[in-house]
């Protein structure tokens, strides 16, 4: 299974060994996996006879050994979304949803699949990480299926769902006052003094490659083609870089043919680092404090932002962000319209598909791939107070009817 070559510097080139190690001691680059390309050798009707899950792609993925975690994760389903489609006036529009992934109802289910594998390949005992929430549920799951101990550092205003989705697996859960940009700065200072694996930390060059199944998955489900669009929520900026790379591997290793796909940016107005940055021409990615009911991807400082904006313009896409209120009609639309609730990030993704459907920067006649991560379980809160109240009646047909004439 082994075709990884090494750990190269995204800035510099140099190459490195396989070790938990996240940044270049000569330039302080962060660092990605690199694969021996010319030995991979899998076919298209190979991998539709593997199992439904993350490793059906594993020549493409740094893990060693036999996966004994993630066999129920991934190959989420790919809905083709009509109704949607005509209340936005595009041709064919697909909604990605990651919502109803293996065991905690994400995206990062992926990811962390991979991590910890990885983690208990390089014999860690303790894994832990930085989040805003979904990947503090995903790694305290996993820390138990493995039997690792886990520390899970969160921003103390998380949302409820979220911090009860992560104590009932019963890790070593520390709220840190401030954002998560405050969590992710501690949590790298406790990673160079502890031996534990952070799996977006020290262990962030294999876990980010997780994310690369997701694309994998888009385009089987599409019969083998990359997708003309796709909007993609933005908070580290992992997802956007890591679907540019899985592509272009794709290519690579003779799996698809051609990449005509733009990649779109999206992102909160309260925390739209990315988006600023696209719209004004550059590469620097300048932090900002974030303010947002999207906190799932409110990172101000993202680690993936500049590459984000180099993978999003050299595809010919663009970044744009929503209000509060257009993320909660964007969840609510979602849910009217195709019977999916989302969590903010998966609002932040419609909302920005409608703005730049009638702006016309996708056309009527083309077709998009909408990114949903998440699932509005986790996020009720959010909703909960913009929704219709139910009618309450006593038990006798006259008074039903009477609520009927209402409606």
């Amino acid at each position: 299974m082994n075709n990884v070559k090494g750990l190269k510097c995204r800035e510099c080139g140099a190459l490195y060994q396989v070790s938990p190690i996240f940044f270049c001691e000569k330039c302080f680059g962060p660092l990605d996996v690199v694969y021996h390309y010319d030995r991979i050798k899998v076919d298209k009707k190979a991998i539709e006879k593997r199992s439904q899950n993350i490793w059906r792609y594993r020549e493409l993925l740094p893990v060693d050994k036999e996966p004994e975690l993630g066999l129920f994760t991934g190959f989420t389903p790919l809905v083709k979304a009509d109704n949607l489609a005509k209340t936005l006036g595009v041709r064919e529009l697909y909604i990605k949803y990651d919502g109803v992934n293996f065991p905690t109802l994400s995206f990062k289910d992926r990811l962390v699949a991979v991590a910890v594998s990885k983690a208990l390949e390089f014999g860690f005992n303790v894994v832990a990480c930085a989040s805003t929430g979904n990947l503090a549920n995903s790694v305290a799951a996993f820390a138990s299926q493995a039997s690792l101990q886990s520390y899970i550092f969160i921003p103390e205003d998380l949302e409820l769902g979220k911090i009860v989705g992560t104590s009932v697996y019963k890790p070593r859960l520390v709220k840190v006052k401030g954002s998560y940009d405050d969590v992710n700065r501690l949590c790298t200072e406790i990673a160079l003094k502890y031996n534990w694996a952070f799996v977006n930390i020290n262990l962030r060059p294999f876990y980010s490659e997780g994310s690369k199944t997701f694309i994998f998955e888009v385009v089987e489900q599409l019969g083998w083609r990359a997708p003309q669009n796709i909007v993609v929520p933005v908070g580290g900026a992992s997802l956007i870089t890591k679907i540019w790379k899985g592509l272009k591997e794709l290519k690579e290793v003779g799996l698809i043919d051609e990449i005509k796909t733009r990649l779109f940016a999206a992102q909160p107005e309260g925390c739209s680092p990315v988006v600023n940055a696209l719209r004004d021409g550059t590469d620097r990615v300048r932090p900002v404090k974030p303010n947002t009911i999207a906190k799932s991807i409110a990172i101000g400082n993202p680690a993936d932002g500049i590459y984000a904006v180099r993978s999003v313009r050299e595809s010919n896409g663009k970044g744009e962000s929503v209000s509060d209120e257009e993320i909660i009609e964007g969840i609510k639309l979602l849910a009217e319209t195709e019977g999916i609730f989302t969590e903010t990030a998966g609002g932040v993704v419609v909302a920005v598909a409608k703005k730049l459907i009638e702006k016309g920067v996708i056309s009527e006649d083309e077709e998009v791939v909408l990114a949903i991560t998440g699932n509005g379980l986790k996020t009720q809160e959010v909703v909960s107070e913009q929704l219709e109240n139910a009618k309450v009646i006593d038990a006798k047909l006259e008074s039903f009817e009477e609520v009927l004439r209402t409606w």
